[in-house]
């Protein structure tokens, strides 16, 4: 399996986001005596086993595909947010049983709220050592998806993004200063400006239009959907969507 990693800055440089991406192997098999043997199908594979024992977001050795993403803020050295992104040969029942089996392993309790479970698809809440923790699992051709997410509650403290209790947080910022306005849930807020001056917007949960007025014109409008607990930066200076950043 080949492992590509990139690193991406935003306009900001008080955030920065390091992202890494496993590319999926193929048609390839494994070699043995008897020459290239194919994937074995999900119904012939063995039981589901962690590829690394010790990590802390585990995968199956029988994926075929992963990937992994790393939110951090700059001067705060431990990660605000870490996701797992893969692709497992196997049923779905299997891989959800392998993920309750692994992640109690390592101290993460299931919640009862917003639990779904059925054929096709799965999602899950958990509250983690670090904190609130999402899996959520889907059929895709012949394979589980699989998609976990860890938020770390202390990193997001520290960086002033966790939300008051209840309601989700926005952090926006402009490049230029004193020019620039965001326009939502019937609120206008001037926006300072000017690098590493993010500021911050609690709501409560829900989905709101925006805006942005530079000199007095609307120059971008968008929608963001938010939950509570999370926190969603707004890149103003360009076309990039809203990033859950906890």
């Amino acid at each position: 399996m080949t492992t590509v990693r990139r690193a991406m800055r935003g306009p900001a440089r008080w955030l920065l986001l390091l992202c890494g991406l496993a590319l999926p192997a193929g048609d390839l098999g494994a070699a043995s005596a008897g020459g290239w043997m194919p994937h074995p199908s999900p119904q012939t594979s063995a039981a589901l086993t962690p590829a690394d024992p010790d990590a802390n977001m585990p995968v199956p050795k029988q994926h075929n595909f992963s990937s992994s993403n790393t939110t951090h803020v700059t001067g705060i050295e431990i990660p605000l947010r870490v996701g797992l992104e893969a692709h497992v040969q196997a049923q779905l029942g299997d891989v959800l049983a392998f993920y309750r089996t692994e992640l109690a392993k390592r101290g993460w309790e299931e919640k009862p709220e917003g639990t779904v479970v059925a054929a096709d698809h799965v999602q899950l809440a958990f509250a983690s050592p670090k904190g609130p923790a999402t899996l959520k699992l889907g059929r895709a051709k012949d394979e589980t998806a699989v998609s976990l997410v860890q938020r770390n509650t202390e990193a997001a403290a520290k960086a002033n993004f966790l939300p008051i209790a209840g309601q989700a947080r926005l952090i926006f910022g402009y490049l230029a200063p004193d020019v620039a306005s965001l326009v939502i849930n019937d609120q206008t807020i001037k926006i300072a400006g000017g690098e590493n001056h993010p500021q911050t917007l609690d709501l409560p949960p829900g989905t709101y239009s925006y805006a942005l007025l530079v000199s007095g014109y609307r120059v971008r409008t968008d929608t963001i959907t938010v939950a509570a607990g999370e926190a969603w930066s707004l890149t103003l200076d360009g076309d990039k969507k809203p990033d859950q950043i906890y």
